[in-house]
């Protein structure tokens, strides 16, 4: 959800609106730090905190700020279970602040940022008011919402897509484009051929027609999921072989069965391959348990195993929210 871009309309519209942030979670929580919600006076409202008892009472408590007139902010911290009754158990720190037209010109800035492709900044919390700060970015992934050390609420917008480069726009690889369209995720698709691309692409995924597929690899960025799925096997060879030599993606799927696995594994040997680097190469590709083979039933399985790969990643890098340290 573009979340300034809500913003803006809604200053356009209404004059004024709340955003609530989920800031912080601990333990089993029905959305994770740096979910928001946007609410306007007339009660409606975009975007969803995770729903039940404790979004209902976030969008009462932003009703009741924008009633009161002024711009201000509060934080709530909420225990799930036995203030809520909720069945998840953990606690939630909630930014509930409203934005009114004295923001409009920080508003519309962060509505482009955003739009661009997203940005990172810092808030802060003083008297009642929330100021934020862009961060400038160093090149680095982006840090998810979290409270610092500090107390300071360092906050990231806009959604930060995980680059995709597909090999092979077969019956599985239109399946898989199909089932990816949703999620985020930013597809290269590539294939030798012009007329095996549909007329109309999902808004995520984007074609690229090579005569040299295997030199896509040396392009792709790094942290890219590799999926190879192409018309030939010579070719789907050569590239898991680029792919793996070059070091710098961290899922390199093939699609197959254990025995083209292991025939791969034995080319690859041959030509001087690492054995960490063949060991590292996912083939079959899917979630495991799922026995389908039909081009949707494989798709989905696969884009499950990629969205567990991509969460793993990001969790090995995300800094842990700090409860209680706000001001």
């Amino acid at each position: 959800m573009r979340v300034w871009t809500h913003i803006a309309e809604a200053l356009a519209s209404h004059g004024r609106c709340a955003m609530v942030t989920v800031a912080a979670t601990d333990g089993s929580t029905p959305r994770e730090a740096g979910a928001r919600m946007v609410v306007l006076p007339d009660g409606g409202f975009h975007g969803t905190i995770g729903g039940g008892t404790m979004e209902w009472r976030a969008l009462a408590e932003a009703q009741r700020a924008l009633q009161s007139g002024g711009a201000r902010a509060r934080w709530i911290r909420q225990s799930l279970g036995p203030e809520l009754g909720q069945c998840c158990g953990g606690r939630v720190t909630l930014l509930v602040e409203v934005i009114d037209g004295q923001s409009l010109v920080q508003v519309r800035d962060f509505a482009a940022l955003e739009a661009g492709g997203g940005f990172s900044c810092c808030a802060q919390y003083v008297d009642g008011r929330v100021f934020r700060e862009r961060l400038e970015s160093d090149g680095a992934p982006p840090e998810p919402t979290h409270i610092a050390a500090d107390g300071v609420l360092i906050e990231h917008f806009g959604e930060t897509r995980r680059p995709i480069l597909l090999f092979g726009a077969g019956h599985v690889g239109r399946a898989l484009v199909l089932a990816l369209a949703p999620l985020p995720l930013q597809i290269t698709w590539v294939d030798v051929r012009p007329e095996a691309f549909p007329a109309r692409l999902p808004a995520n995924a984007y074609s690229v027609v090579s005569a040299s597929p295997v030199g896509e690899v040396a392009v792709a960025p790094a942290g890219s999921f590799v999926l190879i799925m192409s018309h030939s096997h010579a070719l789907d060879l050569d590239i898991t072989h680029a792919a793996l030599a070059d070091g710098r993606f961290p899922y390199v799927g093939l699609i197959g069965s254990g025995t083209k696995r292991a025939r791969f594994a034995k080319r690859l040997r041959e030509a001087g391959l690492p054995e960490d680097r063949i060991s590292s190469l996912v083939c079959p590709i899917g979630i495991s348990g799922i026995g389908g083979k039909a081009p949707a039933v494989i798709a989905a399985a696969t884009a499950a195993e990629l969205l567990q790969r991509d969460e793993s990643l990001r969790a090995a890098v995300a800094p842990a929210g700090i409860l209680g340290q706000t001001a």
